[in-house]
């Protein structure tokens, strides 16, 4: 996040605009959309900044900028082309702490201005970060398109209603699960549609049945969060994510990923940290079953999918033993986003007939797998957890006759923008690997599908296979 969101009240507050351009008359069209007193400064003013002008809704200054302008002043917005004037403006501004925009010089601003969608009371702002405003504008127009232009009804009718609300039901989940269902249903309805005389009714009926209602049970919901890109969490469990009081995860899950959670979701992580254990598994469980037992909605977030090496099976039994509702919320599994990614295909008519997925580590920290079945020719064996295991995964397969020529990829953080690759084969990828330094979260993908594989400037050093 390269600047903090913040919504200011303007309402009787000085601002001052320094400018007459077009640009000026956005932004004073917008201040006094929020209550400011607006105050001109601009050598020469016309079309709207006249009228505004000649209705006096604002004051105008028609002469130079004086750093006594500031006095009083709780925000500044420079719209003139004038450069000197505008590096002047802001470092006077600047000197005395007070909010500055300059219009399309973010170098020379304390605050971006972003691009608004207003459902008054409800007000949506996007900004770039003074980056792309036109991309700003684009995704505000995407939005707004998306969302009722009656939303500001919906806004006001849930504000009469609040304070009842919150006395009736003290519990905040109980409150934030009755707002869910004033939305999501037949008053959030009525409330768009105008029928505000209806929309109080069913309101009242809902909080009333509501009242009397026992309490929802806890649950949990194992959820894969795929390999790292949030934009490959399924619709479900972005809604989970949503919903859910509590977020269970570990460091196979991405910042990224984990930051589509509910803002005031209560996170807990029960993973690997420098210098500390892993948290056993058993109180892992026992710790999902405490809070599902207290009335919790748990979300326990798993990198890629919870039944692929993910020990979501150990804990739907644990879970179900203790007779907690669970759902299991399937995701992409990092073999298939980490190979999409690096355009790996696992199956190829003319290289690969079948794919298969190993585990490089057992629960005892050894490698004991079916070397056999593994060293088959025409299939793909993709490796979870395998990083550190290399030496023993090449000279197994390459003693039950798999050829020291056969390519192998490595993967660490696929489908993040921290994904980084290296491509060599059997005989040489334990010395790669090392060179690399690894450290995070890798995949290693074994057979002729690797040199299939569409060739990247970023990070993808694939070497031919001739010389290895």
């Amino acid at each position: 996040m390269q600047t903090f969101p913040i919504f200011l009240n303007l309402r009787d507050r000085r601002v001052l605009v320094v400018g007459g351009s077009e640009a000026a008359a956005r932004k004073v069209e917008l201040l006094l959309s929020a209550g400011a007193q607006v105050a001109l400064i601009a050598d020469k003013v016309g079309g709207e900044l006249a009228e505004l002008i000649d209705e006096a809704r604002i004051s105008w200054a028609g002469r130079d900028f004086d750093e006594a302008e500031l006095d009083g002043v709780s925000l500044v917005i420079v719209a003139s082309e004038d450069e000197a004037l505008q590096a002047r403006v802001s470092q006077a501004a600047r000197g005395r702490c007070l909010p500055v925009n300059v219009v399309d010089r973010p170098a020379l601003s304390s605050f971006i201005m972003p691009a608004v969608i207003d459902r008054a009371p409800l007000t949506i702002a996007v900004s770039s970060g003074g980056t792309s405003p036109a991309l700003a504008r684009r995704v505000r127009a995407e939005i707004a398109r998306a969302l009722p232009a009656t939303l500001g009804r919906l806004a006001r009718f849930a504000e009469i209603f609040r304070e009842q609300v919150r006395r009736t039901l003290v519990v905040p989940r109980a409150r934030r699960l009755f707002w869910d269902r004033v939305f999501d249903g037949r008053v959030g309805e009525l409330a768009l549609a105008g029928d505000e005389i209806g929309a109080r009714r069913e309101l009242i009926r809902l909080l009333d049945g509501v009242r009397r209602e026992t309490p929802p049970p806890g649950m949990v919901h194992l959820v894969g969060a795929g390999p790292g890109d949030p934009d490959l969490l399924t619709l479900k469990a972005h809604r989970l994510l949503q919903r859910a009081d509590v977020v269970v995860y570990d460091r196979l899950v991405s910042a990224e990923v984990l930051a589509m959670a509910r803002r005031d979701a209560e996170r807990l992580y029960v993973g690997k940290r420098r210098a500390h254990h892993c948290v056993p598994q058993q109180e892992i469980n026992d710790r999902l079953v405490a809070l599902a037992r207290a009335g919790k909605s748990v979300v326990r977030l798993k990198g890629g999918d919870p039944f692929v090496f993910g020990r979501g099976g150990e804990e739907v039994e644990a879970l179900t033993r203790a007779g907690i509702a669970v759902e299991v919320v399937p995701g992409i599994t990092a073999a298939l986003g980490c190979a999409a990614t690096a355009g790996i295909p696992l199956t190829h008519r003319d290289h690969a007939q079948a794919c298969l997925f190993v585990t490089g580590h057992l629960k005892d920290g050894s490698v004991d797998l079916d070397w056999e079945m593994l060293a088959r020719p025409r299939q793909t064996v993709v490796i979870y957890m395998g990083i550190n295991a290399l030496g023993v995964i090449s000279t197994q397969l390459t003693a039950r006759g798999l050829p020291t020529s056969t390519p192998v990829a490595l993967i660490e953080n696929g489908t993040t923008e921290r994904e980084r690759r290296v491509v060599g084969t059997l005989a040489c990828i334990e010395q790669k690997a090392a060179r690399s330094g690894f450290k995070g979260p890798t995949l290693c993908v074994v057979g002729e599908v690797v040199g299939l594989a569409h060739t990247r400037e970023r990070d993808f050093h694939f070497e031919s296979r001739i010389g290895l």
